[in-house]
């Protein structure tokens, strides 16, 4: 699908508010309400769109330690880590990785207890090395700098 800079300017806006009216996107690129609902259901039918995501208040919920995992694989074999990783609850982000280790990982625990069972359970697949994030500073998709351009 060929996107034009309306399409943009959409994706631009839907990403600030998901939650935006047609009408009121339009408003702002003007546009009526259903010339932009027909242009997102075009982004969303071509698999421009795939999601829509809600931002949680992680401290609310409890959640307090974000922590970033370094695996490095004792085995070439990684079929059992990848099943293990995507059945755990904690692991909210996982990335394959060239460099230093195999794979990336970013989880999420509501405690230090939590946190050492997990990475005892982490030692079934190889080694690790951890750091915790002490402050969040900035958080925004890469598609929201790639349309502000």
């Amino acid at each position: 699908m060929q996107l034009d800079q309306t399409d943009y300017q959409i994706l631009r806006l839907l990403t600030e508010n998901s939650r935006i009216q047609w009408k009121d996107l339009g408003g702002q690129i003007h546009m009526t309400g259903q010339a932009v609902g027909n242009r997102i259901k075009k982004l969303e039918e071509s698999g421009v769109i795939t999601a829509y995501s809600l931002i949680i208040d992680e401290m609310k919920l409890g959640l307090v330690f974000t922590a970033f995992v370094i695996i490095h694989m004792k085995t070439a074999n990684h079929d059992s880590f990848i099943r293990f990783i995507t059945d755990q609850n904690e692991v909210v982000e996982a990335h394959r990785i060239s460099g230093e280790g195999c794979y990336h990982l970013t989880i999420k625990v509501s405690s230090q207890d939590q946190l050492n069972l997990f990475l005892n359970k982490l030692l079934d697949y190889g080694n690790y090395s951890l750091n915790l994030s002490i402050q969040k500073i900035k958080q925004s998709s890469t598609l929201s700098a790639a349309l502000n351009k």
